[in-house]
């Protein structure tokens, strides 16, 4: 007959289940759904109160760069401009007030760029539309008494490093669109000769070359009828432009 040793208490597996005197786990603290509930929704208020403060902290400087971008962009696209007029665009021409109910910081602008005589120079355009991978924002110079494309920048992409975000990057391609007439003509096997609106889009960036070239021609298109003819209207300084701009960031809206 075979007899059983005792196990040490210190061996594994020498307490029964239990706290070790034969007595049941004790039950965990039970937590009330309420108490649940508002813990959350002070983990929430909290959160919230984070990215209102981070937003009203951020926003005014990420509407001063724009402007900022917004003031360059005008120079370049318009040969440095001595002075510029703002005017929006309404269903019947353009107006140096904004149509009735309009938003002011929102609505449709265009920038008329004078040289130091007061003569027009042309209009700083944007536009925008999506890209291959969102959508691009442009700015474009143009010249309606010679249907020209003065100059174009891309203000804002976020194309693929190193294919599409060379519409920004490569300066060939950027240069192709001074003095070129509208409408544009995307090509792939370089320009004719004789055309004056083709313009070489970039191998390996197809879509979003001729997105860029989409953009500016559609533009042209709507605005046209309405750039004919310069509207008389008070003038601005370009760095009044881009102080306005500015303003207009830190009530909270964007640059158009």
């Amino acid at each position: 007959m075979t007899r059983e040793l005792p196990q040490a208490p210190d061996e594994p597996g020498a307490e029964a289940e239990g706290t070790g005197n034969g007595a049941p786990p004790p039950e965990p603290p039970a937590v009330s759904s309420g108490r649940l509930v508002a813990t959350l929704t002070i983990a929430g208020a909290l959160a919230g109160l984070v990215i209102v403060l981070a937003f009203a902290w951020a926003n005014p400087r990420i509407q001063a760069h724009r402007a900022e971008a917004l003031r360059a962009a005008i120079q370049d696209v318009l040969s440095a401009p001595a002075a510029v007029r703002t005017y929006y665009v309404t269903g019947s021409g353009l107006s140096k007030t904004p149509p009735p109910g309009a938003d002011t910081i929102t609505a449709e602008k265009v920038h008329l760029g004078l040289d130091a005589a007061g003569e027009p120079i042309g209009y700083a355009i944007t536009g925008q539309e999506a890209g291959f991978q969102d959508v691009i924002l442009v700015i474009f110079g143009y010249d309606p008494a010679a249907g020209e494309v003065l100059a174009m920048r891309v203000l804002e992409s976020k194309e693929t490093p190193g294919l599409g975000d060379k519409i920004i990057k490569d300066s060939a391609f950027v240069a192709e669109f001074r003095g070129v007439r509208a409408p544009l003509q995307g090509v792939k096997a370089g320009r004719s000769e004789g055309d004056p609106g083709e313009v070489d889009m970039i191998t390996g960036a197809t879509i979003s070359s001729r997105t860029v070239i989409g953009i500016i021609n559609h533009r042209i298109e709507a605005l046209a009828p309405l750039l004919e003819d310069a509207p008389a209207g008070a003038e601005t300084t370009v760095d009044a432009v881009s102080d306005r701009a500015r303003g207009a960031g830190e009530e909270g809206g964007s640059i158009q």
